[in-house]
């Protein structure tokens, strides 16, 4: 089964506003202050779903395999240390 792929962009912090969803791949650029972390929670305070470290001043795509990781509740960007930018792809 497929469906269609949609794009959260974001700068920072907090609930992405996407609902109950399936994450397929992220897109993110560290800045040069030093290594990056990008953690996302299902959920405010709820389990972590998905935990990056990134070395500094770079850009990296994680693709994630299969369906992807499921949000039952909105997904919670919970740690953005050292990230310019995050771009979000789910469905």
């Amino acid at each position: 089964m497929s469906s269609d792929i949609k794009i959260k962009r974001v700068t920072g912090t907090g609930a992405l506003g996407i609902g109950r969803s399936r994450l397929r791949q992220v897109q993110v650029t560290i800045s040069a202050a030093g290594p990056g972390r990008f953690t996302v929670t299902d959920g405010v305070g709820g389990p972590v779903i998905l935990d990056l470290d990134f070395e500094a001043d770079s850009t990296h795509i994680t693709n994630i395999p299969d369906s992807g990781i499921l949000a039952v509740t909105d997904p919670v960007i919970s740690v953005a240390t050292n990230i310019v930018a995050a771009t979000i792809y789910h469905a």
